[in-house]
Order: C-alpha cells, then structure tokens, then sequence
C-alpha cells in the first residue's frame, strides 16, 4: 500500500475545554474509524519559518498549513475518500491530500 500526507489548511481552534475536549474526541473517533490505515496521526503546526534558497529567512510560510497526518490506502482515491471525515473540515478548514514517493 502507498502513503498519503494530508496537509490540512486553516480550521477553527477550540476557545473552551469543552470545544477542546469535543474536537479532540471527534479526531480519536476519526482515527479509530480509519484503523490501520493511520501510519502516522500527525500533529497541529506552530509558528513558521520560511527559508528562500538565499538563505534568507521570513516569519510565516506562505501555505497556511495548520497541520497533517499520514495514512495508507490503495490509491489517492480512497485517500481522498478517508480525508472527506476529517474533523478539520467541520472547523471550516480543508484537506489536500499528497501520494508519497518512496524513494529512501
């Protein structure tokens, strides 16, 4: 089976514990949901950085990722397919999904 990065865009941050707690809830149903096909669960981004080939640098990169995860599937279709019940779309963000090249 192939890798897929799912690079997710924008989406809402909990303002209470409560949102917290239900957000993050709703991203353990998601994961279990998906099973072994999760390779890697991922993490929220931070603070960025941007590096040109210069070396110069700039705060903030330009994509506005917010995070990502990584799955397993036949193909980008169902990648895709998996990607459609993120809980991140709820929070009004979205989901590009990206076929990995295993090359190392």
């Amino acid at each position: 089976m192939t890798k897929y990065l799912l690079a997710y865009k924008g989406g809402s941050m909990p303002a209470t514990d409560e949102e917290r707690q239900a957000v993050m809830a709703a991203w353990g149903q998601w994961f279990g949901a998906l099973g072994t096909a999760v390779v890697d669960g991922g993490n929220p981004f931070g603070q960025s950085r941007a590096v040109a080939a210069a070396g110069s640098r700039s705060d903030g990169a330009s994509s506005s990722l917010s995070g990502y995860s990584v799955l397993q599937a036949e193909s980008l279709d169902a990648a895709a397919k998996m990607a459609a019940g993120c809980p991140v779309l709820k929070g009004g963000g979205t989901v590009d999904v990206y076929e990995t090249i295993n090359v190392m």
